[in-house]
């Protein structure tokens, strides 16, 4: 047998190791400008976690293991969010109370739906608390349209119906930029997404029988900003803040659509 290459078929392997060591040498992409260093450069420091790990699964993976499946007449309600979740210390505000914390900052709702078996329904919570949409806004992995947020809150609504999970969608924050370093976040959120948004929330909460927490309406001034004595940063709620916000949640809580 002849196990020599044929003259056909040494160029088309010789061809074939050019094509490799060509994209081998390929530059990696540039991550798009969203417009503001600050934002470009939070989005560069998370390359890693959108290449290995897009829904960041390992955050909660061992503390969901170990949580293990209610108790008997426990009322487990699971909050999925962002930063404004992730940095709620629930204990303080809910004493006592089985209410668990799956906050993640920097995400947006594409990467809570990458999570939303571990973190959501391998909990089997009675309810479920949604505070998310200001990072999809953003731009934080990417540009989002309205629609395409939309669309994941609706995916949500439906794998929890599925899974007999009680739903309560929040309403976004407003932001504001009374501080030099809020002007960035607050520039990457106009006033009229978050509107809409917040408009298309309600209404399909109506219409399918969810339950509505506005908590925007409790932390706007009067120029449709977030009230400057509720947050540091112009984004996130500092302790007076929260304290507004978890009384509205536990009534959330305890209603019915």
């Amino acid at each position: 047998m002849n196990l020599k290459p044929s003259g056909t078929i040494v160029p088309i392997l010789f061809a074939a190791f050019l094509c490799a060591s060509a994209f081998c040498q390929q530059p990696a992409p540039s991550i798009p400008s969203t417009g503001f260093p600050g934002p470009d450069q939070y989005r560069a420091s998370r390359v890693a976690i959108y290449t290995d790990d897009f829904g960041e699964l390992s955050r909660y993976r061992n503390a969901d293991a170990a949580l293990g499946s209610p108790a008997p007449g426990e009322n487990r309600v699971v909050f999925v969010g962002d930063s404004i979740t992730d940095y709620w210390k629930l204990a303080d505000y809910f004493p006592g109370k089985p209410y668990i914390n799956r906050g993640i900052d920097g995400q947006t709702t594409s990467q809570m739906l990458v999570r939303f078996r571990q973190d959501v329904i391998d909990l089997h919570p009675s309810i479920l608390v949604v505070l998310a949409g200001t990072n999809d806004v953003a731009g934080v992995t990417g540009p989002m349209r309205n629609e395409d947020i939309e669309a994941n809150y609706a995916s949500m609504a439906e794998l929890a119906r599925l899974h007999r999970i009680r739903l309560v969608f929040s309403s976004l924050l407003p932001v504001n930029n009374n501080t030099e370093d809020a002007k960035e976040s607050f520039a990457l959120r106009p006033r009229e997404r978050i509107l809409a948004l917040n408009a298309w929330i309600k209404d399909y909460c109506t219409k399918n029988g969810l339950v509505y927490l506005d908590y925007f309406s409790a932390v706007v001034d009067d120029k449709g900003m977030l009230k400057r004595d509720l947050s540091d940063d112009g984004l996130h709620p500092n302790a007076s803040g929260y304290k507004i916000m978890a009384p509205l949640a536990e009534k959330a809580i305890a209603s019915k659509p």
